[in-house]
């Protein structure tokens, strides 16, 4: 059958045994009952199950691979972020001497803070504070330092250098002095 021929009515135009046999009509139900048609049938509904089976492997294929480009795109990003902080912790860290040393004034007091802003804004975090309690999976201790305060657990008695953290991972452990309990 030609490809511009058309169903009318029910019945299929032109002739031969090709013609297009439409459902619920006598001709379609006849045919159904004859086991040529019958095997052909079933056939073209084994293949169309082929065919829809394949398409939804295709498409769980595709999900799994939007997915998989989502979390690489995300974990280069943050190994990017990882490798920026990295490089500026010297600056930073040059930033909290002068801060602490009261030379951090007037246009470079300006700089340094929108430098500290965009960092919070990627999750950068410092932390390692005097009295604080020590933990060894945040803090590095470097030596045993008399601490003035009460206190039940090993403590921070000094900071040599703080730790940073982006977001959860830890990029540096603070460097520090500890005290035992008393």
């Amino acid at each position: 059958m030609a490809d511009n021929e058309f169903v009318a009515d029910g019945q299929a135009v032109g002739d031969g045994p090709e013609a297009p046999l439409v459902p619920g009509t006598e001709q379609a139900d006849a045919a159904a009952s004859d086991p040529i048609y019958g095997a052909k049938i079933a056939e073209l509904e084994e293949l169309a199950n082929e065919r829809t089976g394949d398409l939804q492997r295709l498409q769980a294929e595709y999900a799994n691979y939007k997915r998989r480009v989502d979390r690489d795109r995300a974990l280069a990003r943050a190994a990017g972020v990882e490798a920026v902080v990295l490089d500026l912790l010297p600056v930073l860290d040059s930033i909290e001497a002068a801060r602490e040393h009261g030379e951090l004034v007037g246009g470079f007091k300006l700089v340094a803070d929108e430098l500290e802003k965009v960092g919070a804004k990627y999750g950068l975090v410092t932390y390692g504070e005097l009295g604080e309690a020590f933990d060894p999976t945040l803090h590095e201790a470097l030596m045993h330092m008399p601490y003035d305060g009460e206190h039940d657990v090993v403590v921070i008695s000094g900071v040599m250098q703080k730790g940073v953290k982006l977001g959860d991972r830890i990029i540096r452990p603070a460097r520090v002095g500890v005290a035992d309990p008393e």
